[in-house]
Formats: structure tokens, sequence, C-alpha cells
């Protein structure tokens, strides 16, 4: 396959598609990082075959059904594997160690080295997916005024 300048991309209907955009992203990166990416793309599609690779914000490959998933953002020194809606995900076996602190995503940092529990991974993923339906039949979440506010 040809080498693609993923971040030199015009869109239009002549333009790849997300997957050979991601496809791309994990050659050019042809180290450690390219591995964990392809792996956990690899799980993503185990766990949902339905799963949908969308290519979003200028180069963040995005898993999503009926709403995003996950995301795969690669850095110097890390994978990163943002949930979407991973703070109200249970997460039995401790995956999340990044972007902890907010109400709304969770992630996982890979580092070079590390070993991904790909069953408890699997089951992350499974169930972020069964939570997008949910999420999104219950509504817009409306903000709450506290007491005494205007």
């Amino acid at each position: 396959m040809p080498r693609i300048d993923v971040a030199a991309i015009p869109e239009g209907k002549d333009s790849p598609s997300p997957s050979q955009l991601i496809d791309a992203r994990i050659e050019e990166l042809s180290d450690w990082r390219g591995e964990t990416l392809a792996r956990i793309r690899s799980l993503i599609r185990e766990a949902d075959p339905e799963v949908v690779e969308e290519w979003k914000w200028r180069g963040v490959p995005v898993w999503s059904h009926a709403g995003i998933i996950c995301t795969g953002e690669t850095y110097k020194n890390a994978v990163k594997m943002t949930f979407a809606k991973g703070a109200s995900l249970e997460d039995p076996s401790g995956l999340f160690n990044s972007s902890l602190e907010g109400n709304t995503r969770r992630a996982i940092d890979f580092h070079e080295g590390d070993k991904i529990d790909e069953r408890a991974l699997k089951a992350l993923i499974r169930a972020a997916v069964a939570l997008n339906p949910l999420a999104r039949a219950a509504g817009p979440v409306r903000s709450q005024k506290r007491p005494g506010t205007a």
C-alpha cells in the first residue's frame, strides 16, 4: 500500500476511507506504537464486529457504534485509548490509568513493553458499546441549577 501523508488528507469523495487512514497511521508509526494501535484496533473489532471506523479531528482514529466508543491517539511515549463515556463504565480490572479527573471520559495509556489485558479490554469495549444506545435513549443531559443561583 502506498504511504499516505495522514496530516495532509483533503476531505472529499476521492479521499481514502477512514480504515485506509488508520492503516496508514499504523504503517507510518512503524514501531511499538503502530503495533499497539494495530492490536487495540483488532481487539475492538473482535469485541464489536459491527464497529464503525472513523477519522476525526484531523487525524484521530475513532471507533463508533451508536455513538463514539473510543479513540486511539498516538504520542511519543504512549498510545492513548480514550473512552468517550468512560466515567460511566465499570472498570473492575482497573484498566483506566489516565484522564481520571473528569466526569465523562476515561483513558488507558499504553507504554512500550506494556502487556494488554485483552479479556478485560474487550469487556470494557463491549460495555462502552452497550452504554451508547442507553445514553442516547436517555436524551440530552440538562444542567441542574443549584439553589440560590440564577
